[in-house]
C-alpha cells in the first residue's frame, strides 16, 4: 500500500472530504493537525509552498488540495456507466435535500459535486436554522451529509460538472473534469453560487500562499500572525471576529460601508484587534513565493497605504455557479437559472432548485426546502414521461 499523510486542521471540510473518500476507497492514511502542531505546519508549508489545506503526500508526491481527480488516477478502478433516474449538480443544502426525497420515492440518483455542502460550508455561524441554536456551517452540512449517506440509491460522486447536454432518447448526460460522462433521465441543477476574487493579474500565484476564501479551512495556519478581511457583509464580520480570536492583528478593508446585520455589527464592534480602513480596496498583493503584504487604495482621495500581512481573506461575494450552462437553460441578467413556481426550468425535465436560481433570499432553510420541492417536480414529470 502506498505511504499517505495528510495535513489537515480540525475545522476544513476539505479535509475532512480527502480523508472521508480515501477511507472509503481502503486507503490507510496518517493524519497530521497543522492546526494544533506549528511544527507540522511550517514542514507542510515548506513542503508545499502553501498556507492552505488539506495538502496530502503520496509515496512523495505532493497533491494540494481535494483533488479528487489525481484520487482517482492513484487509487480507483473504472465502474461501468449507468442511467439515474436523477442527476442532481450540486452537493449543497438543495442538492443533498432533493436527494434524500428522490430517494424516498424510490429513484435511482446521481450527486456530482466538488464537495459536499457548498456555499454553507463557509458560514462560521448560523443561528438562524430550526432545531439549532447554533451551528457552524460545516456541522450543519455534516449532519445534512449523514442523512444522505443513510438513504437507499443515493450515490455521491466528487466531481465537477463542465458540461451538460441532451443525449440520446431524451436523457441527459453530464461530462466532468475528471473526464466521464454520466446519462439521467432528468436533471436538478444546485450548484449554487462561487465565491469572488479580487481580479488582481498577480492574485492567482497567492491563492494557498496567503490568499484564502475559507478562514475555518486556512484560519488556524495564521495563528499569532498578522492578516485582512475584505468585505463589509455578514460574511466578512463573521471572518473577522473568527480571525481575531487566532490572528494577533486583523486589517478589515471594507469598499463602501457595512452592510452587516446589526447583530454582527455589535459584536465586531467589541473586538480590539480588528483595524478598520474604509473606504478601501485591495489593488495589489505582494510577496516572493508567500504573501508579505497588500496595497489599499481609498477610492475617493486616491491615498495608498501598504499593509504588511500575511494573510487575506475575500469575504467579497459570490456569482453563479453556471458556467458548465451556459444555452442549455433559461437564465436571467444575473446568469441566475429562471424556473417557473415548480422549479421547472425552460428545458422539460430539468430542474433547479437554490441559490443558483432567481428566488429571493439565498438562506440554508430556503434552499433546502426549493430542493425538496424539485425531487418531488421530477418525480412526477419521470412518472409522467419514463
Amino acid at each position: 500500500m502506498p505511504n499517505v499523510t495528510i495535513y489537515s486542521t480540525e475545522g476544513c471540510q476539505y479535509c475532512r472530504l480527502t480523508k472521508g473518500y480515501l477511507s472509503r476507497l481502503g486507503v490507510p492514511f496518517t493524519e497530521v493537525d497543522v492546526g494544533r502542531d506549528k511544527i507540522a505546519a511550517e514542514e507542510m508549508v515548506k513542503l508545499s509552498g502553501q498556507y492552505g489545506v488539506p495538502v496530502t503526500v503520496v509515496d512523495g508526491e505532493v497533491i494540494i488540495g481535494f483533488d479528487v481527480a489525481r484520487f482517482r488516477e492513484l487509487f480507483e478502478t473504472a465502474e461501468a456507466p449507468a442511467v439515474y433516474d436523477i442527476l442532481i449538480i450540486g452537493g449543497g443544502p438543495a442538492g443533498l435535500t432533493a436527494a434524500m426525497y428522490a430517494s424516498r420515492k424510490m429513484l435511482s440518483v446521481l450527486v456530482i459535486s466538488e464537495n459536499i455542502g457548498g456555499q454553507a460550508l463557509e458560514s462560521w455561524a448560523i443561528e438562524n436554522y430550526m432545531g439549532f441554536r447554533l451551528v457552524t456551517g460545516g456541522e450543519l452540512m455534516q449532519k445534512f451529509e449523514e442523512k444522505v449517506r443513510e438513504e437507499a440509491g443515493i450515490t455521491l460522486e466528487l466531481d465537477s460538472v463542465i458540461a451538460l447536454h441532451e443525449g440520446e432518447e431524451g436523457k441527459f448526460v453530464a461530462d466532468t473534469a475528471s473526464e466521464r460522462k454520466f446519462t439521467a433521465r432528468s436533471v436538478i441543477i444546485t450548484s449554487g453560487l462561487r465565491p469572488r476574487w479580487l481580479g488582481l493579474p498577480e492574485e492567482k500565484r497567492f491563492i494557498g500562499r496567503g490568499e484564502s476564501i475559507c478562514s475555518t479551512c486556512d484560519g488556524p495556519l495564521f495563528a499569532g500572525k498578522t492578516v485582512a478581511v475584505v468585505g463589509g457583509g455578514n460574511y466578512a464580520l463573521t471572518t473577522a471576529i473568527e480571525m481575531s480570536g487566532i490572528a494577533k492583528e486583523v486589517h478589515l478593508i471594507v469598499r463602501s460601508n457595512l452592510r452587516a446585520d446589526e447583530i454582527y455589527q455589535k459584536e465586531y464592534a467589541s473586538v480590539k484587534n480588528i483595524i478598520t480602513h474604509k473606504p478601501a480596496l485591495v489593488t495589489a498583493i505582494h510577496g516572493e513565493t508567500l504573501m508579505q503584504g497588500i496595497t489599499i487604495t481609498d477610492p475617493e482621495t486616491k491615498k495608498e497605504t501598504r499593509l504588511a500581512v500575511d494573510g487575506l481573506f475575500l469575504a467579497i461575494g459570490h456569482q453563479p455557479n453556471n458556467g458548465f450552462l451556459e444555452g442549455f437553460v433559461d437564465t436571467n441578467d444575473h446568469g441566475e437559472v429562471t424556473i417557473d413556481v415548480n422549479c421547472s426550468t425552460s428545458r422539460p425535465g430539468v430542474f433547479a432548485a437554490g441559490d443558483i436560481t432567481e428566488i429571493h433570499g439565498k438562506q440554508v432553510i430556503i434552499a433546502a426546502g426549493e430542493g425538496a420541492k424539485a425531487a418531488l417536480e421530477a418525480y412526477q414529470y419521470l412518472s409522467r414521461n419514463h
